[in-house]
Formats: structure tokens, C-alpha cells, sequence
């Protein structure tokens, strides 16, 4: 099968969705690859790196001229128009841009949207939203690290101690696991919040301490749990004194990371203006959720998507794409991811198929047949 691998075009963008390691195996199989020239350059990965795995470098024509075409982000207009009707694409393509979809639709693609996968023990090893939000958890400490104009650990020396910075992380989930550990490593003081309650002992055994809530009825705990894996939204009565207390830590903080997300729904707000002009000049917020919050702010209202901005003293990170920034690694993970996916849809005689008795295809199926097959 001819398999092609496109050089993403999106602004800010810098990962490949096939680098040296998968290509090789992938061609081992028999395939055949199309990498377009200079695709894995921003993630350190030259052309010459694919050749000498049998990659074959060609322009972004013949890469999308292939019967399946592996991707990172969705196709942009002017790369609708080099597919092949007929053909195959997998990558993160939105499961909820319902117009992005019916444009793939439109030009006769069989789309999978790896974001879609189930959150399942048998599905781990092709979760790319996992994988990438590992990355974000930890390079948004490291910005805020890098940022902040303090030490994050203690310090005693001759001229005296310095104080460790305090930490608080809103919403722990793969990102915010992360952040912890990563924090922790820095030498933080971490407190961490979040609305599911089994995170606590997660958050715990990272050397982190859990802003705990306690719930009042079945309404907030029911949702509290969550469903696969997802945070549900909150009742107000719940989100009003949890906020109240997040409020008293981010007031000491001196950074806080916020990733509260909600698939399909805008990032939920967590990060109030009055908290952030009760918070100590200098203090850092990064916000993983930039852009996907009310008004295109994030779990602050004050970012400001793909820039950093100062408000009340304050410095706000919204970078929309932390996984481009360690672009090697993030590239690394989200080939495995896809290699790992294309073993449901590819037989062993090198053929394409969609299996829909597998929950996994079937989950990431997007578009087939010129129709949207997501309701």
C-alpha cells in the first residue's frame, strides 16, 4: 500500500505523524512511503533520516496522492483539494468540527479521528490525546518555570533561604499528573484540584496535596465521577464553593496551571479576574485550555490565545499548542499512537478495512462514503 506523510501547515505546528522508527516498520510490512520534503524537519527529523529507512521524499502532491495519508491535524482547504477521493486519512481530525468533517465527507475521504478512541485498557497504547497532553503537562511547568522570576525550590544559602514557589494545579488529569510530577521534581510546594474524587490519591502520591471539596448531594457525586474517563460538568451549588476554596490558594499561589477540559464542551472557567488581581505580582498563570474557553480565552478569562500577556501584575501563558514545543518527543509518541491504530485497520495482506465490530475503529470512524458517519 502506498502511504503517504504530508508536512503539517498549521500555524505553529511542528510534529509529524511518522518519524524514522515507525516508518521503517511500516515498510517492513511491505508498504510503501511518500514523505513530503522537509516534513519531520521542525521535529529534528531530516529527510535523509526516512531514505535510509526505504521512505521514498516527494512534494506535498504525491504525499496526498497515496491510499492512505497519515496526519497530525486536520487538512486545511488547499490540501482538501490534493486528496485522492477514495482514499484514507488518519490523524486528530476534530471529532466536533462538524464543518471540517463534511468537508472531508465532501471529497470522498475515509477519515479516523484518533482523538475519538475510547478511553480503554485495550486502547492506551493509540490514545493520542493521553500522549500529547503528557507533553503539555510538562512543558507548561517548564514555561512556567522559565517564566517565573524566582526559584521553584528552596534554597538556604550564605546570603539566606529563598522560599519554595507554590504550586496549584486545576484539573488533574493526564496534564495535570504530569505538571505535578514535573513541579515536584523542581523542588514546588504543589496543591492540586480537580471535581473527580478518585484523582485524590493519584495527586497524593505524587507528594502533591489535594484542595479537597467535599460533596453535599448524590447530584454531586454522581457527576463527579465522570463517564470514561471525562470530567462532566459540575452542579453550580458544587462549583461555588469549590471555587471559593480554589480561590484561597490561587490568592498564595505563585503559579498556577489550569487544564480543565471538557471534550466538545468550552474550557470551563476556574480562574476568576478577581482571582487573578488577589494573586501576588510576579505570579504566573499558564493555561493549557487557551483558546477554548468562552470568548476564545481559556480556564482564565484573561488569556489571550497564542500569546503572553500581564494583567493585574500577572503573567498569562496561552500557548494553544504546548506538544509542537517539544516537537521530537511529541512527534515520537504520536507515531506509536498511529502505528499501534493502523494495526485494526490494515490486514495482513496490506489492505485497508473498517471493521466496525471493533469499538475502536468504529469510535474513530469520522467520514465514509461522502457522509459524516459521527451523529
Amino acid at each position: 500500500m502506498l502511504i503517504g506523510v504530508p508536512r503539517e501547515v498549521a500555524a505553529g505546528e511542528t510534529r509529524v505523524a511518522v518519524t524514522p522508527e515507525t516508518a521503517k516498520k511500516l515498510a517492513a510490512q511491505g508498504h510503501q512511503l511518500v514523505v513530503e520534503r522537509d516534513a519531520g524537519r521542525l521535529a529534528s527529523v531530516p529527510d535523509s533520516a526516512y531514505e535510509a529507512v526505504g521512505a521514498q521524499i516527494a512534494d506535498a502532491a504525491h504525499a496526498y496522492r497515496a491510499d492512505l495519508v497519515l496526519k497530525v491535524r486536520a487538512p486545511q482547504a488547499h490540501e482538501l483539494i490534493l486528496l485522492r477521493a477514495g482514499s484514507t486519512m488518519v490523524g486528530m481530525l476534530d471529532p466536533f468540527d462538524r464543518e471540517g468533517l463534511q468537508r472531508l465527507a465532501s471529497a470522498g475521504v475515509t477519515g479516523f479521528a484518533l482523538e475519538a478512541a475510547p478511553r480503554t485498557t485495550r486502547a492506551q497504547s493509540m490514545d493520542v490525546l493521553s500522549s500529547q497532553a503528557n507533553i503539555a503537562g510538562y512543558k507548561a511547568v517548564m514555561l512556567a518555570a522559565n517564566t517565573y522570576q524566582r526559584f521553584f525550590p528552596m534554597l538556604m544559602t550564605a546570603a539566606g533561604t529563598v522560599k519554595a514557589a507554590r504550586v496549584v494545579i486545576l484539573g488533574v488529569g493526564v496534564a495535570g499528573l504530569q505538571a505535578i510530577a514535573t513541579a515536584k521534581r523542581l523542588g514546588a510546594v504543589i496543591e492540586a484540584s480537580d471535581v473527580r474524587p478518585s484523582v485524590k490519591e493519584q495527586v497524593e502520591s505524587l507528594g502533591a496535596k489535594f484542595i479537597d471539596v467535599p460533596y453535599e448531594t448524590a447530584e454531586e457525586q454522581a457527576a463527579a465521577e465522570g463517564v470514561g474517563g471525562y470530567a462532566r460538568p459540575m452542579p453550580p451549588s458544587w462549583l461555588e464553593r469549590q471555587q471559593r476554596e480554589v480561590a484561597k490558594r490561587v490568592a498564595q499561589a505563585d503559579i498556577v496551571i489550569s487544564t480543565a477540559l471538557i471534550p466538545g464542551r468550552p474550557a470551563p472557567t476556574l480562574v476568576t479576574e478577581a482571582m487573578v488581581q488577589a494573586m501576588k505580582p510576579g505570579s504566573v498563570i499558564v493555561d493549557i485550555a487557551a483558546g477554548r474557553g468562552p470568548g476564545g480565552g481559556g480556564n482564565c478569562p484573561l488569556t489571550v490565545a497564542g500569546q503572553t500577556v500581564q494583567a493585574h501584575g500577572v503573567t498569562l501563558i496561552g500557548e494553544t499548542n504546548l506538544p509542537a514545543l517539544v516537537a521530537a518527543d511529541a512527534s515520537a509518541l504520536y507515531a506509536r499512537n498511529v502505528l499501534d491504530f493502523l494495526k485494526l485497520i490494515i490486514t495482513k495482506d496490506a489492505t485497508l478495512q473498517v471493521p466496525m465490530d471493533d469499538d475502536i475503529v468504529a469510535a474513530c470512524l469520522m467520514t465514509r462514503d461522502g457522509q459524516i458517519t459521527r451523529s
